[in-house]
């Protein structure tokens, strides 16, 4: 086997650890089964009637589930952030480092695993939309690439989450990195169209990756418009993967080497 390929049989070893611990811990399988439901029921049924749109959207569940989905793949990597701020807590990366595994693999394997974990959560997701009345206006290919899109944008999440983690002195704190995804997800045109806020709001919206991810499902899976949303929320997600990614990868050299 070449070093390549023992760097990617590590990873997986230690993607399956990770995805191993999930049935064991029901608040973190909640976390993605539940919490997902619980916002779309809201939104659906709380706030629905009372949001305007325009009428190529038609109905609210039809405008809601791209972006729901969408905030769920950026959320889904605080098991990331809190797994690696447990385990360099617990000695767990030291112990790793004296293995012989590739350095690269504990973070590559942490990150990889959210991806199962994100497919899961669309799964539910999709499940739960048709039920609320959510339609489908796409063949087979341009949900699939929907998909993929979902899953590249919650990857690079994964790291940002990694970063944090690795970065907070507890895994309490290990959440904050919420304190940036909410604001993004929210002034963004996941749940209300951008036309509907105030001026500078709306041009710090129509700026947004969340805004630009949401309306690219939305033009996959709703038969609209694209524009230059699909590529554009491809190169967004490689764009903070390269960003994120080393800088993850740098603090996790420091962090074991104290």
């Amino acid at each position: 086997m070449s070093a390549l390929q023992y760097a990617a049989s590590d990873t997986l070893v230690l993607a399956k650890r990770n995805l191993a611990r999930i049935p064991r811990a029901p608040d973190l399988l909640i976390s993605y089964t539940v919490q997902p439901v619980m916002f779309v029921l809201l939104f659906v049924y709380v706030f629905g009637g009372a949001i305007e749109l325009p009428p190529q959207f038609g109905d609210y569940t039809d405008f809601l589930m791209p972006g729901i989905v969408v905030q769920t793949m950026a959320f889904g990597g605080f098991v990331t952030a809190i797994g690696l701020s447990e385990d360099l807590r617990k000695g767990l990366i030291d112990r790793f480092r004296s293995l012989p595994i590739a350095r690269s693999a504990v973070l590559a394997g942490r990150t990889i695993s959210d991806i199962a974990l994100n497919l899961l959560s669309i799964v539910i997701m999709m499940g739960v939309g048709l039920l609320v009345g959510f339609t489908f206006e796409a063949n087979v290919l341009e949900i699939l690439a929907g998909v993929g899109i979902l899953l590249l944008f919650g990857y690079a999440w994964s790291w940002f989450f990694a970063l944090m983690g690795l970065t907070a002195s507890s895994s309490e704190s290990a959440q904050a990195g919420f304190i940036v995804i909410f604001p993004l997800t929210f002034a963004s045109s996941a749940f209300v169209p951008p036309d509907s806020m105030p001026a500078g709001l709306q041009a710090f919206a129509e700026a947004n990756p969340f805004s630009t991810v949401t309306d690219a499902i939305r033009a996959l899976w709703l038969d609209l418009p694209a524009h230059t949303d699909v590529w554009m929320s491809v190169v967004w997600s490689v764009g903070l993967i390269l960003v994120l990614a080393p800088l993850a990868a740098s603090r996790y050299r420091k962090a074991t080497h104290r």
